[in-house]
């Protein structure tokens, strides 16, 4: 009776699975087939960085050689005068007071051109044979009139010099020494010119400052 029981059991297992074949068979015999589905890429995000911008061009006008002109070459009329244009010299001024004298220092323009001198020149002794300086430059005394002097050829200007005598001070505060004379610069200039003079003593000492000095004024207008 049991052995009846599961041979029907089988039968009837027997019989879905024919069918199921059956239903695959009128479907077209084919099993159905499997879809892949492929992911779309993920999206840039959002910290991706950006490409670099490119270079600047350069500016016009960075570059070396902006087209300028050069100054032109030689001293034009009305120019200030050049140290290589002058020549100097010292000449009797007013005397001065006790203890101390006023010369003029002259300057001559001897170039071929007018050329012009406008304020105070650096003044100071030399001596040793190799224009080495003595003592203090003379200070320049600024409330004196300070013209701009035109000289053509062959004109000069003058600058009234004041010279302290050495003999106001003691040897020892003063150290005299006999100079060569005096170099000049002109007004502006970083060149100096030779004025040979014997006359006066200098003091090595700086301490002992016997020179001071008025701005150039044109020929015969010196006061002092």
């Amino acid at each position: 009776m049991q052995r009846s029981s599961r041979s029907k059991f089988l039968l009837v297992v027997t019989g879905l699975v024919a069918v199921g074949t059956l239903a695959g068979c009128a479907s077209g015999g084919q099993p159905a087939a499997t879809e892949t589905v492929t992911a779309p890429p993920p999206s840039p995000s959002a910290s991706a960085s950006t490409p670099q911008s490119a270079p600047a061009t350069p500016s016009a006008g960075s570059g070396s050689g902006s087209g300028s002109g050069s100054g032109s070459s030689g001293a034009a009329a009305g120019d200030r005068c050049a140290v290589s244009s002058l020549t100097g010299r010292i000449e009797a001024g007013s005397g001065g007071a006790a203890g101390s004298v006023v010369v003029h220092l002259v300057l001559e323009n001897t170039g071929s051109s007018s050329c012009t001198l406008q304020g105070w020149p650096g003044v100071s002794f030399v001596g040793s044979g190799d224009g080495e300086q003595i003592g203090a430059a003379a200070t320049q005394e600024k409330s004196s009139p300070h013209p701009t002097v035109t000289l053509a050829p062959g004109k000069t200007a003058v600058a009234p010099l004041k010279i302290v005598r050495a003999e106001n001070y003691s040897s020892g505060d003063c150290s005299p020494q006999t100079p060569d004379g005096f170099r000049v610069y002109p007004p502006g200039s970083e060149q100096s010119l030779f004025v040979q003079d014997t006359d006066y003593q200098a003091c090595a000492s700086a301490d002992a400052a016997l020179l001071s000095v008025q701005a150039f004024v044109p020929e015969g207008q010196a006061t002092s």
